[in-house]
């Protein structure tokens, strides 16, 4: 049978490209240079393995450009190296988990499966409603978390002290500029007004 698979009839399923064969002589239309040109950067070996960026050698881009301020800052958490990270705990999580009444803990939000490591912050946020009274201590609380607790009846305990940022002051404007004048004139009596003589008695007679 013709149709019976054997050494003489074998052929691969999806037809196969034969690779470049270069430096086999200018017949070949990849002979003497190869394809790579006569001189210069891309015709020397292991030219092809040059790291990502790499501009021939002049100054890259990334070392051109301005240096930005922030991600290199400490105040610029949580980017760049100084990046903290919190677990995120919402209130609606401690109305489901915790009675009214219960001491909410680190150990016991661990043991409620609502954190996973005792090791890294925790930071309750106010999502979710709080009906309950209960006493929360972590390491940072939201301004939305503090009133639904409060609320509530409970109270909060922060394991960290929370950082003031620095803000750039802004410079006054030129309204404010004049303020001082206006407090001046205020604070001081008027002086009186010149009297004026009446022109008809400067007249001479």
């Amino acid at each position: 049978m013709s149709d019976e698979l054997s050494l003489s009839n074998l052929k691969p399923a999806q037809a196969r490209k034969a690779r470049k064969r270069v430096g086999r002589g200018p017949g070949s239309g990849k002979g003497r240079y190869s394809g790579r040109g006569i001189k210069g950067q891309k015709s020397r070996a292991g030219s092809h393995s040059m790291p990502v960026g790499f501009e021939g050698g002049q100054m890259p881009i990334d070392m051109r450009i301005g240096k930005l301020r922030g991600n290199t800052s400490a105040d610029a958490m949580p980017i760049g190296p100084f990046r903290t990270y919190n677990q995120p705990v919402n209130v609606g999580d401690l109305e489901a988990r915790f009675d009214a009444g219960a001491d909410v803990t680190l150990d016991a939000l661990k043991a409620a499966g609502l954190i996973s490591k005792l090791s890294v912050d925790v930071k309750v946020l106010g999502e979710g409603e709080l009906t309950k009274k209960l006493f929360v201590t972590a390491h940072s609380f939201s301004r939305s978390a503090v009133e639904k607790i409060e609320a509530a009846g409970g109270t909060i305990t922060r394991l960290r002290e929370p950082v003031e940022r620095k803000r750039k002051k802004h410079k006054a404007s030129a309204p404010a500029a004049e303020e001082p004048e206006e407090e001046a004139t205020e604070a001081g009596p008027e002086p009186p007004e010149p009297e004026v003589a009446d022109a008809e008695s400067e007249q001479p007679a």
